[in-house]
């Protein structure tokens, strides 16, 4: 049998220089930062001044953050507002922030996600029954975070 893995506490010197590039590496927010400063071995007083002092050289930036969140899921993965929203106030991220990543969002390419998920999904629905499909096809969109008048605009129109 071997030894669990020691975790190894660093100096509060090693720890930022190794979180600085955590952060130069892709945008982070401040709850991932903090715990993954806590998990250097550091104590709280030294972790709120690195993450004031990242904050400073604006490696650490929320709204950067939220904007950069927004775009990816919205663009990348095609999530609706409802679902964006929902993941940066899990993420712990204020809601000034989340505020100004939110208009990252084009209400036109919004709106040409949403119609592209629901034929994708209209392709591969095999339900039969008009109304029980109509209603999957709702769901799965709402699954994906867009609102419900969108969503019944997108239904209508995919009929007429």
């Amino acid at each position: 049998m071997h030894e669990p893995k020691k975790k190894k506490n660093y100096t509060k010197k090693e720890a930022l220089i190794k979180i600085a590039a955590y952060c130069a590496y892709q945008e982070r927010n401040h709850q991932e930062v903090r715990s993954k400063l806590f998990s250097y071995g550091l104590d709280p007083d030294e972790v709120d001044e690195i993450i004031i002092q990242l904050s400073g050289e604006k490696l650490l930036d929320e709204e950067r953050y939220a904007k950069s969140y927004v775009r990816g899921k919205y663009s990348l993965k095609r999530w609706g507002r409802r679902k964006i929203l929902q993941g940066l106030k899990a993420q712990g991220i204020s809601d000034y922030c989340i505020r100004q990543g939110m208009k990252e969002i084009d209400p036109e390419v919004y709106d040409e996600n949403l119609k592209y998920l629901l034929e994708k999904k209209a392709r591969t629905e095999k339900e039969k029954n008009p109304m029980l499909r109509k209603q999957k096809l709702a769901y799965y969109l709402m699954s994906k975070g867009y609102e419900n008048d969108l969503i019944q605009d997108a239904l209508k129109n995919q009929e007429s």
